[in-house]
């Protein structure tokens, strides 16, 4: 079995003022029927910029962003089995599952929520997950 990187097509990661890539990732992988989906923060993928607003808005930019990066992959938000959600203030707990729960309700997946220490970069949350490819 070989792992497969996953291209998302106009999906464009933040870079340097050089043009190398901020971070060396790749948005998803996937090997042996699973879907490894890299953290995703709330970012536009047409411009690789952050949304910067509350973080209700953060939140549904990132589950859309995970949507897309899974379509690419052969899988769906439906075919999540895991979720890690990591955030800079356990206080947004609240308003992060009344977005969460407009994507995932009765068999939402297992999912870890983690407070952050200390953040890199200007946003408030970000998100990675394990999901299955979609059997026909």
């Amino acid at each position: 079995m070989k792992k497969e990187v996953v291209e998302v097509p106009g999906f464009n990661m933040p870079v340097l003022p050089n043009g190398k890539p901020a971070v060396p990732i790749s948005l998803a992988t996937k090997a042996g029927g699973f879907v490894y989906v890299s953290g995703i923060p709330p970012l536009i993928p047409e411009t690789g910029e952050f949304v910067l607003s509350d973080i209700k808005v953060q939140t549904r930019q990132s589950i859309e962003n995970i949507k897309r990066i899974l379509e690419a992959a052969g899988s769906s938000l439906e075919n999540i089995l895991n979720v890690h959600i990591y955030c800079s203030n356990s206080g947004y707990f609240a308003q992060i599952n009344e977005v969460y729960a407009e994507y995932f309700d009765v068999e939402a997946p297992s999912r870890t929520f983690v407070t952050v220490g200390s953040w890199m970069m200007p946003f408030d949350i970000e998100m990675d997950c394990v999901a299955i490819e979609n059997y026909e």
